[in-house]
């Protein structure tokens, strides 16, 4: 764990990006604070909030499999910049002003995946994001990285439990990424209110495509899930029958979906190991 004074070195480009105008980052005690504190006059809608320097970002450092060049990112000053040129445009938004649904799902997808990003980049070089998730005393990537939005901090944690969770979508869970290889893949473009449901139904797809994720023994009639579905069951339904249901339509096999929306109940579940390895680039090439 980095001490105090060597993250300070660390987010030290971040004082000159801020000079700039860019970015407001600023580090109290074990908060690092992402974006800008914006007046209520200059916030908007969420249905105004471009993520055009997201979805560029995403095209140049990310595969089709998900995995970040974070190595290149970190060396380029100018994407840098970018990245927290977005951030601070983020905090323009006002979440209490009407916007559509899948703008604010949209919204908080991208900022989820994106302050994660900037949280790793902090970091790196690194191992997992769980190398910076102290339990007890120190930083706490998932509750001590905020992103100011409409003038209030908002930890990861607190994105996705207390604003994405709550909006009704269980396949936020196959959308949002944490920087792990047993994350969903993080999509190579930003997530737009238009393509929405295309964008949602094509990554959850992907996701149980991989046998990293779900497996399916005939024989044994026997379901191996993503722990995604463990941890967060109760977002898919009440109970195993009404959570294969839900799941059932982007199975990848004919067999397993019949299995799941005909006799869900006589299915054996149990959950695969999470791999809380960095999705990194340079792990794979």
């Amino acid at each position: 764990m980095k001490s105090f004074h060597d993250r300070r070195i660390q987010l030290g480009i971040l004082g000159a990006i801020a000079i700039l105008g860019f970015a407001s980052d600023i580090v109290a005690g074990n908060k690092i604070h992402l974006g800008r504190d914006v007046p209520l006059n200059e916030q908007r809608s969420m249905n105004q909030i471009e993520h055009g320097d997201w979805d560029r970002l995403l095209k140049r450092f990310v595969d089709v499999n998900g995995h970040v060049a974070y190595t290149a990112w970190k060396q380029s000053k100018r994407d840098m910049q970018t990245l927290d040129r977005y951030l601070a445009h983020l905090s323009h938004a006002n979440p209490q002003l009407n916007a559509r649904d899948e703008a604010r799902l949209a919204f908080w997808i991208n900022a989820y995946s994106a302050v994660t990003v900037r949280g790793i980049l902090y970091e790196y070089p690194t191992t997992s994001i769980r190398n910076h998730t102290a339990k007890v005393f120190g930083y706490n990537i998932w509750k001590d990285l905020l992103l100011d939005v409409g003038g209030t901090a908002y930890s990861l944690n607190q994105i996705e439990h207390d604003v994405l969770r709550k909006m009704g979508e269980p396949r936020i869970h196959f959308a949002i990424v944490c920087a792990s290889r047993s994350c969903p893949r993080l999509l190579n473009n930003a997530y737009t209110a238009d393509q929405l449901e295309t964008q949602l139904t094509l990554n959850t797809n992907v996701f149980f495509a991989s046998g990293n994720h779900f497996r399916y023994d005939p024989t044994q009639r026997k379901f191996q899930l993503s722990s995604i579905l463990n941890w967060f069951g109760e977002d898919f339904g009440p109970d195993q029958s009404a959570r294969l249901r839900t799941i059932a339509p982007y199975l990848p096999s004919r067999e397993a979906y019949d299995v799941a929306t005909t006799d869900p109940a006589s299915v054996a579940v149990t959950y695969l190991d999470y791999d809380w390895g960095l999705n990194d680039q340079a792990i794979h090439q």
